[in-house]
C-alpha cells in the first residue's frame, strides 16, 4: 500500500533514494522494484532487519537483480542522518515527522542530503481526520513514539519551505482508511477482535492486495474528502553556481547512532 505517487516524485531507474522513516519497507521495495538504488532507514531493529530479510527474499523470488540492486537498510537518526551532504536524488519521509519532536531539525537533514534539483515527497497524517481519532482516543496518540503534533497543510509547507524546500504539490490519500481508524478508535485502538474491526481489516487488506474495482473507486472519490494522509511534494532548487551534488559516490560518511524516527499507532493498515 503506497502513500506516494512515485510518477509525481519522478521516481527514475538508477536514483539514489532515501526512504526515512521507513517501517517494514513499503515504499523501499517499490522504489527498488522500479529500479532506484534505496537506502531504508529507521530507528527500529526490528523494522530493520524486516527490511533486510524482504529485500533478501525479492532477490531470492527474482523481483530484484541480485547484481544490480543497491537496496539497503541501516538504523538511523532522523536529527543526524549518516550520509554525506547531496547524497540523494530523491527522499521520501512517509508518517514519520508526526511523531518527532524537532520536526524542522529533521526536515533541516532531510533537505541536507536532497541534492540540487532533486525531489521529495513527506506524508503525515491529514487534520480533519487526525482531528477526529484524537477527540476519540487518547490511548490513539498517547503513547510511547505516537504522534506529538497534528499538522494543517499550511503549517507542514511552512516547515519544509524554511529548509530551502520549494512545495510543488500536494494531494491526499487513503480515503477508505480514515472510516477504520475512526472505529478503532471508538472501540479502542487496540481492539483487534472487535467484530466490526476485523471485518473492515479484511475490506483494506481485500483492497490492498486485489484492488477491486468497487474500492479502488470508493478510495478515488473519498480521498480528496477525508483522505488519512497529507502528501506533500517538494523540490530542493538548483545552485546559483550549477555545482553539482557532492555525496553520492559515498552515502554513509557518519556512523549511525541512538534514537530517530519511531512508529506509534495511525499508520494506515
Amino acid at each position: 500500500m503506497l502513500t506516494v505517487n512515485y510518477d509525481r516524485l519522478g521516481v527514475a531507474p538508477g536514483d539514489r533514494l532515501l526512504d526515512l522513516g521507513c517501517g517494514f519497507g513499503r515504499h523501499a521495495f517499490e522504489a527498488a522494484r522500479r529500479g532506484a538504488g534505496v537506502v531504508a532507514l529507521d530507528a527500529g531493529a526490528d523494522e530493520v532487519a524486516g527490511v533486510c530479510a524482504t529485500i533478501g527474499a525479492m532477490v531470492a523470488a527474482g523481483e530484484l537483480d541480485a547484481d544490480d540492486t543497491r537496496a539497503g537498510a541501516v538504523r538511523g537518526d532522523a536529527l543526524r542522518l549518516p550520509f554525506a551532504d547531496d547524497a540523494f536524488d530523491r527522499v521520501i519521509a512517509s508518517e514519520v515527522l508526526e511523531h518527532i519532536e524537532n520536526d524542522v531539525g529533521a526536515m533541516t537533514e532531510l533537505a541536507r542530503v536532497l541534492r540540487p534539483g532533486g525531489t521529495m515527497a513527506v506524508t503525515v497524517p491529514r487534520c480533519g481526520p487526525e482531528f477526529i481519532n484524537w477527540a476519540l482516543s487518547d490511548e490513539y496518540h498517547d503513547v510511547p513514539g505516537g504522534h506529538v503534533r497534528i499538522y494543517r497543510r499550511s503549517t507542514l509547507r511552512a516547515r519544509l519551505s524554511s529548509t530551502g524546500l520549494e512545495p510543488v504539490g500536494s494531494h491526499h490519500a487513503h480515503g477508505l482508511h480514515s472510516p477504520y481508524w475512526w472505529l478503532r478508535c471508538l472501540v479502542g485502538p487496540t481492539n483487534d477482535t472487535n467484530p466490526a474491526v476485523a471485518s473492515y481489516h479484511k475490506l483494506l487488506v481485500w483492497d490492498i492486495v486485489k484492488a477491486p474495482r468497487p474500492t479502488r473507486l470508493a478510495d478515488k472519490v473519498l480521498s480528496p474528502l477525508i483522505g488519512k494522509s497529507l502528501v506533500v511534494y517538494l523540490r530542493k532548487p538548483e545552485r546559483a553556481d550549477g555545482a553539482q551534488q557532492s555525496g553520492r559516490a559515498g552515502i554513509a560518511t557518519r556512523p549511525t547512532v541512538g534514537a530517530g524516527p519511531t512508529r506509534g499507532r495511525g499508520e494506515a493498515a
